[in-house]
């Protein structure tokens, strides 16, 4: 049948130096389908200053329409990690959304047709040893106080697999969501082990666990309970029996350094543009619909381990 170029909605390309997948005719539809071919464009999925409740102002008059287009947000998140986070958000607020949510549904849209030539790159260069970042972001959600939790996994330097999710319970501190947040990396690094297992690619190293917070990588070396874990022991558990059979190892990492902060916040534009840069995110051609253009090619691939620029992820207030 010859090499693989369309598949579900999906176009892959490959060259010498790697494959490329992306979704541009879905993300072309989705635009068209919400009627904002004609709009401008925007430079990240959600503006930082966004704070989004249950109680925001007036109701949306259209709901379903709105439930139609964060509908067809989720397929899209398979190539492009960049909105997951904006997804995940909008996603909470299908059953009675507001004029606000909607707009913030237009961000989105507008932020796809600056780049719907967006391509995910996996380098055909590289190791197979697996390199995860955790991260969580404190009592985020405004009508909860729960925490979100997310994850970027590498296999060598391609972005293997990425997921965001809003914390089961709410933490009471941000060492305890952070340390929830290893957890819950930790199981997805399980996962990808058992995957590899599956397809006979032999994963003798530990996996290498990257977190910001100091105070979650003690408690995770310490074998000692105390009254800061009584609240997560369970998590505590799993994420020592995975150092302890040695699965995984924790190391730290600055938070200027900590990739998946796109997966637990808002950014603002600058910060936003160095860490898609980290995740093997490109725009290979010029967009048909969408003014400006540009982007950059595979030879122009860095591993997203190397950190040139140092650029405080965290907006200003």
């Amino acid at each position: 049948m010859g090499d693989l170029k369309f598949f579900l909605g999906i176009e892959v390309a490959r060259n010498a130096s790697g494959i490329h997948i992306s979704q541009r005719k879905y993300t072309l539809e989705i635009i068209e389908e919400a009627r904002l071919l004609d709009s401008n464009t925007v430079s990240t999925p959600m503006d930082y200053k966004l704070h989004l409740s249950n109680e925001s102002l007036a109701p949306y008059e259209d709901p379903e329409f709105y439930r139609t287009l964060v509908g067809k947000f989720i397929y899209p998140t398979t190539t492009r990690p960049d909105i997951s986070y904006a997804t995940q958000q909008l996603s909470q607020y299908m059953a009675y959304p507001s004029v606000l949510h909607f707009k913030a549904v237009q961000g989105i849209i507008r932020y796809l047709k600056s780049s719907p030539a967006s391509r995910l790159f996996f380098p055909s260069k590289g190791s197979f040893h697996l390199k995860a970042f955790s991260d969580s972001n404190w009592a985020a959600c405004v009508d909860a106080s729960r925490s979100i939790s997310g994850y970027a996994i590498y296999l060598g330097d391609a972005l293997f697999s990425w997921k965001c999710k809003k914390q089961k319970t709410v933490s009471r501190s941000s060492c305890e969501a952070e340390y929830q947040a290893l957890a819950f990396t930790s199981c997805g690094i399980q996962w990808l082990l058992y995957l590899l297992r599956d397809f006979q690619v032999p994963h003798q190293q530990r996996a290498t666990l990257f977190c910001d917070n100091q105070s979650a990588i003690y408690i995770a070396q310490n074998p000692t309970f105390h009254e800061r874990t009584k609240y997560i022991e369970l998590d505590c558990h799993l994420v020592r029996e995975k150092l302890l059979n040695r699965t995984i190892k924790i190391l730290h990492v600055s938070s200027s350094h900590q990739l998946a902060y796109l997966f637990t916040k808002p950014l603002s534009p600058a910060a936003f543009r160095f860490l898609l840069s980290k995740l093997g995110v490109r725009n290979l051609c010029l967009p048909t619909c969408c003014r400006g253009g540009g982007g950059v090619t595979a030879r122009g691939f860095k591993s997203p381990f190397d950190f040139n620029v140092t650029i405080d992820p965290t907006p200003a207030n």
